[in-house]
């Protein structure tokens, strides 16, 4: 099994492509994905406030499942190291003692800013946008990652996706550098491009 460990912020969970994409590549057994309790409410939450048509059932389905597939993902016990922790937001001080008691490498976070590399790394953690760990999983490993991908691409069902409508959603969800490179180097496991 994988050593490197990756901690998802709440912020990449809560689009559901994005966290699906995650959740395929955290299946791939490249890395140990992440998480906590609160980042799970976190998430939720801010679902269920922007999106009154889902509810907390379905999302507490996802949840397990989430936590059913990815082996060891959920830490606990971070508790105590919440207090002694300085960040921008100190909203964000329960991901940092998450991912420091899950030694985790790297923080996958939208909010770069919250998270200095001054501070993270002085635990050994570096805070990573989830466009630059996507395509550094390209890179390292490019058949399991673009697999994976693949696999996402197809489970969307409702509606399905053609490739090129694949890579604009990603887009969207600000995986610029990741799309540009599975059409680039994506041909071979995207063989249906339009």
């Amino acid at each position: 099994m994988a050593t490197f460990t990756a901690f998802y912020d709440a912020n990449v969970l809560y689009p559901a492509e994005l966290r699906n994409l995650l959740m395929h590549l955290a299946l791939t057994g490249l890395f140990r994905a992440k998480w906590s309790a609160d980042v799970h409410e976190e998430w939720i939450s801010a679902l269920l406030e922007k999106r009154p048509d889902l509810t907390r059932e379905k999302l507490e389905r996802t949840r397990t499942l989430m936590d059913l597939h990815a082996t060891d993902a959920v830490v606990t016990g971070y508790e105590d190291l919440i207090p002694g922790l300085q960040l921008p937001d100190p909203n964000d001080r329960h991901v940092l003692a998450a991912a420091i008691r899950g030694q985790a490498d790297v923080i996958v976070t939208m909010n770069l800013r919250d998270f200095p590399a001054d501070v993270v790394g002085a635990f050994g953690i570096e805070a990573q946008h989830p466009d630059e760990f996507v395509l550094h999983l390209l890179h390292l490993a490019p058949e399991a990652a673009m697999t994976a991908a693949e696999n996402h691409r197809q489970s969307l069902k409702n509606p399905p996706r053609t490739v090129n409508e694949y890579l604009e959603t990603l887009e969207r969800q600000g995986l610029t550098q990741t799309a540009s490179a599975l059409r680039k180097y994506g041909l071979e496991y995207f063989p249906y491009v339009p």
